[in-house]
């Protein structure tokens, strides 16, 4: 029986807005643990990491809260290594998406050790590859891609062991429709393959999502990096950078079905639900419909 490991990182450090830190609870009270053990997983919830309180000061050489930042994501980074040395599968809840640098640098130096393939699912709205040069508002919650591919401020790069955690063609953006002047010419430079929404419109999900997948094989470790942002905020109203425009409820729900059906997801991570401003829990009640399908559900037996 696949063992998940909940890991709660009640923060909001890397974000814009106040709210993201009460996220953990919130996938709690939807019922995650539940919705999962129903699904014939072993689940263990490991409860809430500690760390800094959000000082809420002004960016310092572009980057606010830096050393929070470094030290909530020391602990995510800790944890997550520990569990998939137990052999089991972590699911991060955040917090802001600022968690992936700790969350997904000990996934790397996992699959390193392993001789894994590490593949990340970036779903999001933003593409989050802004720097400490270029962000308009040092907010790192838009720097963890830049940091994973080893081009964010130095205390937050190296942690996989290798210089960049990532390389670029190893992650796969889906659901992007915002993004900085600046970031455009970063994503250019690198080579991302950014499967945005205009692609989705143009294409559809599911042929989206083949041309994200097609190269999926069992030397593969697939992490998911979910931010509720994505979705449309009518859909997902909890949430502090929402963008109009994202994919519907459906097409949402195809593209965690055709990741599940790769059978290669082992890490997964689900940030920015802000219940702050959100109505009535809906954003993590979604949220666990759609971690479930990651998991497998499906209406059908497939």
């Amino acid at each position: 029986m696949k063992t998940v490991s909940l890991i709660g990182a009640p923060t909001d450090v890397g974000a814009s807005v106040r709210g993201a830190g009460m996220g953990p609870d919130a996938l709690r009270v939807a019922g995650l643990f539940e919705a999962l053990r129903a699904h014939k997983l072993n689940v263990i919830d490991h409860g809430n990491l500690a760390g800094p309180p959000t000082p809420w000061t002004e960016p310092k050489a572009g980057v606010r809260h830096l050393d929070e930042v470094v030290a909530w994501n020391r602990s995510v980074f800790d944890r997550v290594a520990a569990v998939l040395a137990a052999g089991q599968t972590p699911l991060v809840m955040g917090g802001d998406h600022c968690l992936a640098i700790g969350s997904i640098s000990a996934v790397a130096r996992h699959c390193r050790y392993s001789r894994k393939h590490l593949r990340v699912i970036w779903l999001d709205a933003h593409t989050d590859v802004n720097t400490d040069a270029i962000s308009p508002s040092g907010n790192v919650h838009g720097m963890p891609v830049s940091c994973l591919l080893g081009h964010g401020p130095k205390a937050l790069v190296g942690w996989s062991g290798e210089p960049a955690a990532l390389a670029p063609e190893d992650i796969d953006f889906i659901g992007i429709r915002s993004v900085d002047a600046d970031e455009k010419e970063m994503i250019r430079k690198l080579g991302l393959q950014v499967f945005d929404m205009r692609h989705i419109d143009e294409h559809g999900m599911r042929n989206t999502m083949i041309e994200a997948l097609h190269d999926i094989d069992e030397n593969t470790h697939l992490h998911v990096s979910f931010d509720l942002d994505c979705l449309d905020p009518a859909d997902a109203p909890g949430v502090g950078t929402g963008v109009r425009g994202g994919p519907t409820y459906r097409e949402m729900q195809l593209c965690m079905e055709m990741i599940a059906d790769t059978g290669r997801m082992a890490s997964l991570d689900v940030v920015e639900i802000n219940p702050a401003l959100d109505v009535r829990n809906r954003t993590a009640e979604l949220a666990v419909e759609f971690i479930q399908s990651l998991f497998g559900a499906s209406t059908l037996a497939r």
